[in-house]
């Protein structure tokens, strides 16, 4: 007599010849599609061939701001290129308990554009999906008013957000660049147009996935660029918007979504980029202004988000996501030349890396947040020795993860904004994760852009919304 058992072994074999039988003689379609890096959530972008674009074509004025405040954040990571606001109003440690003091509100086009400040006005890239207008808008610092907007039409799909590059500014200029690369600049005070340079037309210029995301330069009155295509960086007057120099691309390096870092070393300025397809330093001043002093292509990610992080006894540092990991060089001068070697490179698992944000150096340490594949330490912050970036001195612990959202330093402490809009203010530590007090401040959705502080103010925003939060030490 046969068990139940046997019987039921019986019946599920039964079932699975009868499955397999329809299944070959049905030979139903299955679209199987290959996970690459770059390739997620990156649209239809149809449509989008080279067009004629007047850029800086439109401009608005809606009144005239009064006196003005005294700080600065002009740039992409702030006045000296590391995220850190080194000086300034004191700040807050703890938040007022469910009460986040909210200074003002403002909607924004879908993106990831972070904003600048100087003296009291706030200028953020947009996008208008119902004028189909690529723009940059002026804010008040203080109440959030708009003061004038300059734009121009431009085909722009939705492609998990749009706008996400940081404007540069001076006390002349402000230069951006639009998610298809048109580079923009204008008169600071006026928002009248100076000159602009369609950069994916100019230069057959290949865009990257999700758009630019790389932050604009101005060194020294020019405008740095890093095109890809036919030259692979140029330098732009900014008052005459005549080329200083254009930097031959042999290798046929591509733009990636980094941003290009200046760094001195061995007695040289120069101008540091991660594209896609390798390393590179171009000479920023000198008779060889413009020239390759050194390169390596053994960095050879096909998605760069993070930009380098140059430390100052010749170290940089490369991460990025999609498994990429990190890389480590070093850079060495003898008899007035420099020259690079790789070190190592590593998994995320295995260290520090990045998917999006780029690490910070503060106080001889580097703190970043290790990406959703690190393994263990997957969406922690930590802390690492860069003598070697593979040691993990400390991390945040799995109660206290993060996304893929920005972290800076200001008045001595770590503001880090998870992508759901938690914010968290955490002091930096040589031993362990102190976390002195963190608060919800909106319901967020992708929180990516990197925040800004000037005056006691801090700006930050979700994929729609913009917020400035007065984070002043009370007296």
């Amino acid at each position: 007599m046969r068990s139940p058992n046997h019987i039921a072994l019986i019946a599920v074999g039964t079932l699975f010849l009868i499955a397999l039988a329809w299944w070959t003689f049905s030979k139903p379609k299955v679209d199987v599609v290959m996970s690459v890096p770059g390739m997620d959530n990156r649209g239809d972008r149809a449509g989008e061939s080279v067009e004629n674009v007047t850029i800086g074509e439109f401009f608005e004025s809606f009144f005239s701001p009064g006196a003005s405040l005294s700080e600065i954040w002009p740039r992409f990571r702030g006045g000296d290129y590391d995220n850190i606001k080194k000086t300034g109003i004191p700040l807050i440690d703890k938040f007022e308990p469910d009460n986040p003091k909210i200074q003002w509100s403002v909607e924004l086009g879908e993106g990831h554009a972070g904003p600048s400040v100087y003296k009291g006005l706030v200028y953020v890239m947009d996008y208008d999906e119902k004028q189909k207008a690529d723009m940059l808008r002026c804010f008040t610092l203080k109440d959030g008013k708009e003061v004038w907007r300059r734009w121009y039409n431009v085909n722009i799909k939705r492609n998990h957000g749009m706008s996400r590059t940081i404007p540069a500014v001076t006390e002349k200029y402000i230069l951006t660049i639009g998610p298809r690369s048109h580079v923009m600049c204008l008169d600071r005070e006026t928002g009248d147009y100076l000159w602009g340079i369609d950069v994916e037309k100019e230069y057959e210029s290949q865009i990257p996935f999700w758009y630019t995301g790389q932050c604009p330069l101005i060194d020294d009155g020019k405008a740095i660029v890093a095109t890809g295509g036919n030259a692979l960086m140029i330098a732009v007057d900014c008052a005459t918007g005549e080329k200083v120099w254009e930097t031959p691309n042999d290798h046929g390096l591509k733009m990636s979504h980094a941003s290009v870092m200046p760094w001195e070393f061995g007695g040289r300025k120069m101008y540091v980029y991660s594209a896609v397809g390798g390393v590179v330093a171009i000479a920023a001043d000198g008779k060889d202004a413009g020239e390759i002093l050194w390169q390596s292509l053994k960095w050879g990610c096909s998605v760069v988000a993070p930009s380098p992080v140059c430390l100052p006894d010749g170290k940089i540092f490369l991460t990025a996501g999609y498994g990429a990991g990190s890389m480590v060089f070093q850079v060495r001068e003898k008899n007035g030349s420099l020259s690079i070697e790789k070190l190592y490179e590593y998994k995320p698992k295995d260290g520090l890396a990045s998917e999006q944000q780029t690490p910070v150096f503060y106080n001889g340490l580097v703190y970043g947040i290790i990406p959703k594949d690190g393994g263990a330490l997957r969406n922690q912050f930590v802390c690492v020795d860069p003598g070697d970036f593979r040691k993990v001195i400390w991390s945040s612990g799995k109660t206290n993860r993060f996304g893929l959202g920005p972290y800076m330093i200001a008045d001595g402490k770590f503001w880090i904004l998870n992508d759901d809009g938690m914010l968290s203010i955490v002091r930096p530590s040589k031993t362990k994760f102190v976390l002195l007090d963190q608060i919800r401040v909106f319901d967020a959705r992708d929180a990516w852009a990197p925040l800004a502080v000037a005056d006691g103010y801090l700006i930050l925003r979700d994929d729609h919304r913009m917020i400035c939060m007065d984070i002043q030490r009370p007296s």
